[in-house]
């Protein structure tokens, strides 16, 4: 009688078996048609964030200034309406530094530039160190000497180079060429 309860619970889940898979419907031999992709919409990209400039390189520094290099440029000389002129011009076409002997005003020292706030320059060759007084105005900074003072004489004669040094303004490195000396010899 066992072995017949047994043989009957294995019918019955057979049998259950089978009616389970029954329900399943067989697969069609046609395709079912794919349902249509939905569009895929995307967040707008956020605005690029400006990445900053980088900082300009900072100035070299020289244990004796006279050993900086000369800035970028040449002196010329011109004369003009009673007015003689040396100036010290970049390589982009741009005055620098302009000594102006005027006979009304005295020897004219500007630099160019926008510092509002300078009140003096400071010059310095191999034997001298002044600073001179100065007036921002327009884009230049300007300090008038007398065209005997012996600053002038200074620059004129300084080995390989002389400083100009314009608070808010980058410092120059001048050569005492020709020019200078002509400039303030005719001033004289």
């Amino acid at each position: 009688m066992k072995a017949s309860r047994t043989a009957l619970a294995f019918s019955l889940l057979a049998t259950g078996a089978l009616a389970i898979a029954a329900c399943v419907p067989a697969p069609d031999s046609t395709p079912a048609p794919s349902p249509s992709p939905t569009p895929v919409t995307q967040a707008p990209r956020p605005a690029p964030t400006p990445t900053p400039s980088p900082a300009p390189p900072a100035a070299a520094q020289f244990e004796n200034w006279i050993d900086a290099p000369r800035t970028a440029g040449n002196w010329r000389y011109r004369s003009a309406n009673g007015l003689k002129v040396a100036e010290y011009v970049g390589h982009d076409n741009e005055v620098k530094f302009q000594m102006d002997c005027s006979p009304e005003i005295g020897m004219l020292l500007s630099v160019a530039g926008d510092a509002a706030k300078a009140t003096a320059i400071q010059f310095r060759t191999e034997s001298t160190e002044r600073l001179v007084p100065a007036d921002a105005r327009e884009g230049w900074v300007q300090a008038v000497v007398r065209p005997t003072d012996p600053l002038l004489d200074a620059m004129a004669r300084t080995r390989g180079r002389f400083a100009v040094e314009t608070p808010g303004l980058s410092t120059l490195y001048l050569p005492p060429w020709a020019e200078v000396t002509r400039v303030i010899e005719e001033c004289r």
